[in-house]
């Protein structure tokens, strides 16, 4: 199997359209199968890694930076492979009730240029091909907060000046290209509109949720991002695992089994959006439609996300390369004008429940 390749934005990187999310290597996964797990992925023609300072998840003092770690020391053991790849990471917002990422809690310059630096580090490379913010330094609603609430803004640091540091970065040749994550249609244009009146850096992408039971990026920001040519990483396709199905036959309060998944595993993911009754309840529509029509949950969740003009790349999180293949193997699958008419009947009905 070959993958086409996505131009990111107005950017120089040129990626697959399936991106492997490591988020999970050094909670779930251990460092010698996360290294079998990115060695497959190699194989198998993927080109684009994504993690983040803060990883592995759920967030943990123990375990911050353990995941960029993991891919150094991969990476290190695997002379010529840095070559092939687009490697992808983020400096962590407002800390959000994790002291460990930095003092203080806010973002400020220095803490994006410190964080770029510690990034750097542990991924045992010179360039991070693509540097992302990973939730606004301004307060949105973003993690399964539906409404902007102005009372709550604690802004010290202007996207202007976010963006004179990350060109600082990259003008030095530790960043080749930025993006956001988690971001609003107000954000997104501020960025793009304050790169081109300054001759600063553009975003090139923005990493947001999107999967069957999270469409919100289709109320505005996918007209905001086609129109300014940025392009969406698709993150969390399989709605932290309810689309796959393993959760349906758990109980009506939410998904509660089977042992040893984050949402079953971890207090932090079970009171977050995935967590949410109403959304167990739409992925298990969703997953009988699929199965009326033949497919598996996740192999209609991934081709959901794979065929939408709006999607530049769809990230995947495994923790086996059995579950890699599965992911991967589902590329090509195409969805009937009837099936996706039955998706949006269902959106009309129950909404975002995962927003």
């Amino acid at each position: 199997m070959s993958f086409p390749f996505v131009q990111l934005g107005t950017s120089a990187l040129h990626v697959t359209p399936i991106c492997l999310g490591t988020m999970t290597f050094g909670e779930q996964v251990n460092e010698t199968t996360a290294h079998s797990i990115l060695d497959r992925s190699l194989e198998r023609g993927v080109n684009f890694l994504d993690t983040a300072e803060m990883y592995s998840v759920p967030a943990k003092a123990q375990t911050c930076g353990a995941t960029e770690t993991i891919l150094g020391n991969w990476l290190a053991k695997r002379p010529g492979a840095r070559d092939k790849l687009v490697l992808a990471t983020k400096v962590a917002g407002p800390t959000r009730g994790m002291p460990w990422i930095r003092e203080g809690t806010g973002m400020t310059s220095q803490d994006i240029v410190n964080s770029c630096h510690a990034s750097l580090r542990r991924l045992q490379t010179d360039v991070i091909d693509l540097y992302q913010i990973h939730w606004p330094e301004r307060h949105v609603p973003a993690f399964g907060t539906a409404y902007y609430d102005p009372s709550k803004e604690t802004s010290t640091t202007p996207i202007h000046e976010q963006l004179e540091t990350l060109a600082g970065l990259v003008k030095a040749g530790k960043v080749r290209a930025i993006g956001v994550s988690n971001e609003t249609p107000y954000g997104v244009h501020e960025f793009v509109r304050l790169a081109e009146q300054h001759g600063l850096p553009r975003v090139a992408s923005t990493q947001n949720p999107y999967c069957l039971i999270n469409r919100t990026f289709e109320n505005g920001l996918d007209e905001t991002c086609h129109r300014l040519n940025v392009s969406l990483l698709a993150y969390s396709p399989l709605g932290f695992g309810l689309l796959t199905g393993k959760y349906d036959a758990s109980g009506t309060e939410g998904p509660q089994a089977p042992q040893g998944a984050r949402i079953s595993t971890y207090e932090t993911v079970r009171k977050q959006r995935w967590g949410r009754a109403e959304a167990l309840a739409a992925a298990r529509r969703y997953n009988a439609l699929a199965r009326e029509h033949g497919l598996t949950p996740a192999q209609m969740a991934l081709a959901f996300c794979y065929t939408k003009w709006q999607v530049a790349s769809t990230i995947i999180g495994v923790t086996s390369v059995a579950q890699l293949d599965t992911d991967l193997d589902a590329w090509g699958t195409t969805l009937s004008p009837e099936v996706l008419a039955a998706i949006d009947a269902i959106r009309w009905e129950l909404r975002d429940p995962a927003l």
